[in-house]
């Protein structure tokens, strides 16, 4: 019922020496690592959150070990499993903010773009912008995703609760999450890939251009 979802993070590339003046390639550089910088927060909730679905997928297995005759271990349980949703929520507020703060920061390389003179090193720019806009678009969609699978979770919990509930809507609810999360793990595969895309396509953007960079 459960998955791990495991996040890709941006490769830190430090300046070791810069060239003379502040270059189009230097200021990106700048934008770019604080970017990655600001992704810090972003990082800091994955091990939480992984901790947290682990500690439901515990509920609901203990759960689904008790029968009827179990109804106030079984409500106490649900109401465990709902807190640790709703802790998960909150840290999924951070995550975005930490994201979203990354993109605004790396935008501001987009007007530099037509600075770069060699066509070279600005073919590799464009191609490694193109592809973290694409990141971010592909984080909303695992955001919005698991945002849905934990208000299906949600559903699932208020449903086991319930005395008198049948027990065709909870399989019927059980169905439904599961269905979700095939979607969550989806879309973290493919932000996963554009997180790695990114990173190769930043290496082949510094390693093009006139700075001397180190990978870290």
């Amino acid at each position: 019922m459960k998955l791990k979802v495991f996040i890709v993070g941006l490769v830190s590339i430090a300046l070791l020496a810069a060239c003379s003046g502040e270059s189009a390639t230097e200021q990106m550089y700048v934008h770019m690592e604080e970017a990655v910088e600001l992704e810090n927060d972003f990082v800091a909730q994955q091990k939480p959150l992984n901790e947290l679905e682990a500690e439901e997928q515990a509920l609901y297995q203990e759960i689904t070990a008790l029968g009827s005759d179990d109804m106030e271990e079984i409500i106490s349980l649900a109401d465990e499993a709902l807190q640790s949703i709703e802790e998960r929520k909150e840290l999924l507020v951070i995550e975005k903010e930490s994201i979203d703060a990354s993109k605004e920061e790396f935008d501001e390389i987009e007007p530099l773009l037509s600075d770069i003179e060699d066509e070279a090193v600005q073919t590799n720019a464009n191609e490694m912008y193109d592809i973290m806009e694409e990141r971010y678009q592909a984080y909303i969609t695992l955001y919005d995703t698991y945002t849905v699978s934990l208000e299906n979770d949600q559903a699932l919990y208020e449903l086991i609760k319930q005395e008198e509930v049948e027990e065709e809507a909870v399989t019927e609810q059980i169905d439904k999450v599961n269905q979700q999360y095939e979607k969550v793990i989806e879309a973290n595969n493919v932000f996963s890939e554009k997180t790695k895309a990114f990173n190769e396509s930043k290496k082949a953007f510094y390693e093009s251009s006139d700075l001397n960079v180190t990978y870290e």
